[in-house]
């Protein structure tokens, strides 16, 4: 077992709808993170969920939505999360959503970084 590293986790929620230049919002997100070099991010659909508006996006048939609700979560050391927090400003821009940073310990397994 690897020592922890204290690290921040930033936590997008979105709609599987948002765009950023005509493609989806969470992969713009994902790119860009990738691109600074961000250490890892993740996307996660969800199969019910609500907002501010209260309206219900669901994955049931009878009630299909095209609009399920993402989280996008971003982890890496408090300094790439400020530094990172500009660009992703510039993107929600044009879309609603939230935003939320929580300090966490990260146990790291295996050394060999993806190729």
């Amino acid at each position: 077992m690897q020592v922890p590293r204290q690290a921040q986790l930033l936590r997008i929620f979105i709609g599987e709808d948002d765009r950023q230049d005509g493609k989806p919002l969470y992969e713009a997100i994902v790119l860009k993170a990738r691109e600074t070099h961000i250490a890892g991010a993740t996307v996660l659909r969800g199969g019910l969920g609500f907002g501010h508006s209260s309206h219900l996006h669901s994955s049931k048939i009878l009630r299909l939505s095209g609009d399920l609700p993402l989280i996008v979560e971003i982890v890496d050391s408090p300094e790439k999360i400020a530094a990172f927090l500009p660009v992703l400003d510039g993107m929600m821009s044009a879309s609603s959503g939230l935003v939320t940073l929580e300090n966490v310990q990260v146990l790291q397994y295996g050394t060999e970084p993806a190729s």
